[in-house]
Formats: structure tokens, C-alpha cells, sequence
């Protein structure tokens, strides 16, 4: 009931803003101690310890700057970005849209973030105990052929404070970052920062699996080789999906469509990678979940974990309650 009357407040007001102030209120909340939920269902996925199996997708908590309030919410694991080297302010306003008859929503944020130096430092002060993942992309003016050296170096700077980084190869949001599912440039990309990975391993014995989140577009014959090329590598995890931006149908914006309609296009591409990579690696399931029942069927068709966001925009934190059927710790 609560939240019916804060969500009418917050649907009054442009999405940005509301997205602002409800993270801003959320964390006054949590100060003030009047939010500590706790959920249990352990689970051990990529060598990490999951309180329980639902997470926050990235995007929500682009910097790091509400990691413990959002946590006391009752997530088992939050993904915090998309974070660049170097701060952007990412696309012009207005650039998030809401089309509660479909409940979706539509972004075309362009990976607007204050920087991996500061997100690194929100890393460092976290208290809370879950599983935190950094979502790291490229800088939009940085030429597709050099991406490679921007997810390296976010990648070394976030290791140490996270428990695993996604690599953001799929946001329709940064042009041309989809032709880093290409192949060739895939290839590149992952041995590269797999390389990365056993450097820090041996330096710092502490190693952080790499995942990579994928585009609900992608066709069979785009499925297949990366499917392959995930296995070559031996990439410690995947996440289907992004958002499509394949909705002339819904919305005349621009951007990436989350929510209700990208439902079942995201399950098929999670289904089809469980197809090729069987038990190899782990699957996270994201993409338009409101229920225990969207919850169960992405973990009919492959996963292993599952991340929601417009959900909670629409349902409000009670959304982990209800996806976790109230397991109290």
C-alpha cells in the first residue's frame, strides 16, 4: 500500500529525477536503520558465496553510491555500473522514458558514470556483505579497435574491491560497443582479459571471475561462435541478457527496451547459450522478471542466478520479498 503511494509520487515526475530521489530516500532509510532484510538461500556460483540467488542488475547504482542501502533491501548480489575510465556525462536529456502500459522501460543513458576511480572508492567503503559485481564498459570517444585497453584498465583498478566484473559488450546505448561481439574482437577481448586475470591472481591470490552480458538480439548463427569462444577462453560466467532495442512496435524512442516485452526474447538467448555451454559455466538470468514465476522459468531455461531492475521500479524493494517467498535469515 506504501508503495502504491510512493510509486504514484514518483511516476509524477520525470524518470531521472525520480530515479534520483527514490535511490536518495532509500539511503536516508537505511542511516536511519528502518530497512535490514536479510534473505536466505545460499548459493555457491563462480566460487563466490550467494546469500540468495536474486541480484540487482547494473544500472540501477551506476557509481557505487547506494551499494549498502540497496543491499538492505535483500539482495544476495548487486552489479554496480557501467563504470568507464574516465568520467561522462553520457547522452542528452531526456533519455529515459517509462511505458507503464507495457511495464518497460526505455534508456538511452550512454553509460553516463563519475569514473572507476570513484566507483573503486564507493568499493573500498561497502558494508555490505553480499556478493558485489563492477560492470565495466568502454568510454564512448574511445575507437572500437582500442576498447580492449579501457576494459583492462578498469578491470585492474576494480579487482581488488570487487567479487566478480562483467564485461559490457551488449548496451545498444554507445555506438558500435555490439561489435564487440563479433569474433574476432571477442576473441581478443577475453583472452586478453583473461590474461589480466591469472597477472592478478598470482600478484594478489584472489581470483575474480569475469563475466560477460550478452544482447537479447543476437541471432543463432551470432549465438553459436560466441557460445565457442566462451568455452576457448574458459569464461567464468554469462549474463542474458541486456536490454533489445527491437521494439518499433512499442515505443517510437530510441535506446534499450527493459521489462515485461523483453521477457521471453532474453529467456530464448539464455536458453539457447545453456543449449551450447551445458554445466561449463554459470548463467544469470535477466530480463522483464516481476515473479517467482518469471523467476522459475529463467531458471528453467538455464540459469543459475537471476538480476532484475525494472521490476523493482515498478514493484518496489518488495519485489526480493516476494521472489524469495519471505526466507528470513
Amino acid at each position: 500500500m506504501l508503495w502504491q503511494f510512493t510509486k504514484k509520487i514518483l511516476f509524477s515526475l520525470p524518470p531521472e529525477l525520480a530515479h534520483v530521489l527514490s535511490l536518495n530516500s532509500l539511503k536516508i532509510l537505511y542511516q536511519l536503520n528502518l530497512i535490514n532484510k536479510k534473505y536466505a538461500e545460499p548459493k555457491t556460483i563462480m566460487g563466490l558465496k550467494f546469500p540468495n540467488p536474486i541480484g540487482l542488475a547494473a544500472g540501477l547504482d551506476k557509481n557505487g553510491d547506494y551499494i549498502d542501502a540497496l543491499g538492505a533491501c535483500g539482495f544476495g548480489f548487486i552489479e554496480v555500473g557501467t563504470v568507464t575510465p574516465r568520467p561522462q556525462s553520457g547522452n542528452s536529456t531526456p533519455r529515459l522514458f517509462r511505458l507503464p502500459e507495457h511495464r518497460a522501460i526505455v534508456n538511452r543513458m550512454g553509460f553516463n558514470n563519475k569514473g572507476v576511480d570513484h566507483l573503486v572508492e564507493r568499493l573500498k567503503k561497502r558494508k555490505y556483505a553480499g556478493v558485489v559485481g563492477a560492470n565495466i564498459g568502454k568510454n564512448f570517444d574511445t575507437p572500437i579497435e582500442q576498447a580492449v585497453s579501457d576494459y583492462v584498465f578498469c578491470f585492474q583498478k576494480v579487482a581488488s574491491y570487487a567479487d566478480y566484473v562483467t564485461l559490457n559488450i551488449s548496451s545498444p546505448n554507445t555506438k558500435n560497443l555490439r561489435d564487440l561481439q563479433q569474433p574476432e574482437l571477442l576473441e581478443n577481448l577475453l583472452r586478453t582479459l583473461k590474461d589480466e586475470q591469472k597477472i592478478f591472481f598470482t600478484q594478489h591470490q584472489k581470483y575474480v571471475p569475469l563475466v560477460v552480458k550478452v544482447s537479447p538480439d543476437l541471432t543463432q548463427d551470432e549465438i553459436e561462435p560466441m557460445a565457442s569462444i566462451f568455452i576457448q577462453t574458459e569464461i567464468d560466467g554469462v549474463i542474458a541478457t541486456n536490454t533489445t532495442n527491437q521494439f518499433a512496435t512499442i515505443s517510437n524512442e530510441t535506446g534499450g527496451l527493459s521489462g515485461e516485452p523483453l521477457r521471453e526474447k532474453s529467456s530464448q538467448v539464455l536458453r539457447e547459450f545453456k543449449k551450447l555451454l551445458g554445466d561449463k559455466m554459470p548463467l544469470i538470468g535477466c530480463g522483464g522478471i516481476f515473479s517467482k514465476e518469471d523467476m522459475d522459468a529463467k531458471y528453467q531455461n538455464g540459469a543459475s542466478l537471476v538480476q532484475v531492475y525494472t521490476g523493482l521500479i515498478y514493484q518496489g524493494p518488495a519485489i526480493v520479498a516476494a521472489l524469495s517467498e519471505r526466507k528470513m535469515c
